[in-house]
């Protein structure tokens, strides 16, 4: 009998009878099973709490990258990756950047952004003109979904209305809704937002609200760090030159840029997996982000100053 992934109530079962299932489905031995039993310290009533379909857990090693220095304070940076030398490398890297207040670190404020796409709107840019007229009503509704997150300093800021007159689909419009979310990620605030005034704005057009959520491409939200250390940290001036050809090479090649990009995210997502966030927003985000100029590029840029120091600067 040919075997077949259709599993009627599968989602109802215990996560010991999926496993039951699977084990027999693949084939899996009693030793492979015996490893998917292991919650780690997640727990299985946590672990069949938080995701569907639960048959096991999957532990990742917890560490710590040391010798970094941020804004003139010293800090011990955890990191969950399974990846061997990411966290060595991150704290050789950090102690070469130590110098004076070591590593430079800034963030914009946590704006994200809430789309409501619009399709099926007749005269577009005067329907976009008067999305904006009502700008503030739209964001007074929009900040009465959460109060406390207003209450806090956060909430809806801004409108942006874009205007699309000619695609597959007829004239469309996108609004985006700007979000302070405060230290959250902030998808549940914005969403929520996005749809409660979905509404008004197929009023105010005439046209059908399609997607009304979150954009991952978080242009608002910013972060920049930079650094400058001597060249005798990295190994010498031979060495810093050489890690500014390979930026240079990564800014004219999106192939290497890739390449280049990855290596810092395997400290971010480390960093971010860590700290319990939600690693593939913000990895989609960064590659996004790296795009914004049309082409592909890196996230970070490396020169050699006029006095021989090595300079980076990653945005």
């Amino acid at each position: 009998m040919e075997k077949t992934s259709r599993l009627p109530g599968f989602y109802k079962l215990t996560p010991e009878e999926r496993l039951r299932i699977v084990a027999e489905w693949a084939g899996l031995t009693d030793e492979e099973v015996k490893l998917l039993k292991n919650y780690g310290n997640l727990g299985k009533e946590l672990a069949n709490a938080m995701i569907e379909n639960v048959i096991g857990g999957m532990t990742y090693p917890f560490a710590v990258a040391t010798n970094f220095r941020i804004n003139g304070k010293d800090y011990l940076v955890p990191m969950v990756i399974e990846e061997s030398s990411v966290v060595a490398a991150a704290s050789h890297a950090a102690k070469m950047l130590r110098e004076g207040d070591g590593i430079i670190a800034k963030a914009s404020d946590p704006i994200m952004i809430g789309q409501i796409h619009l399709v099926k709107v007749d005269s577009p840019h005067y329907k976009a003109a008067l999305i904006l007229d009502r700008k503030n009503e739209i964001l007074e509704h929009a900040n009465q979904q959460d109060p406390i997150l207003v209450k806090l300093g956060g909430g809806a800021k801004e409108l942006i209305v874009r205007v699309f007159e000619d695609t597959p689909i007829g004239p469309t419009i996108i609004v985006h809704l700007l979000v302070d979310v405060r230290d959250a990620m902030g998808a549940n605030a914005v969403n929520t937002m996005a749809e409660s005034i979905a509404p008004i704005l197929e009023k105010i057009t005439g046209g059908q609200a399609r997607l009304r959520i979150i954009s991952n491409n978080a242009v608002y939200r910013i972060v920049r760090a930079w650094a400058r250390t001597r060249p005798e940290n990295v190994g010498g001036p031979e060495v810093a030159k050489r890690i500014y050809e390979a930026s240079v090479l990564a800014e004219i090649d999106p192939f290497r840029a890739a390449t280049h990009n990855k290596g810092i995210l395997n400290g971010v997502i480390a960093v971010a997996l860590a700290t319990g966030q939600d690693h593939r927003a913000i990895e989609a985000g960064a590659h996004a982000y790296a795009a914004r100029n049309g082409k592909y590029g890196p996230l970070s840029i490396w020169r050699v100053d006029e006095e021989g120091y090595l300079t980076g600067y990653l945005e």
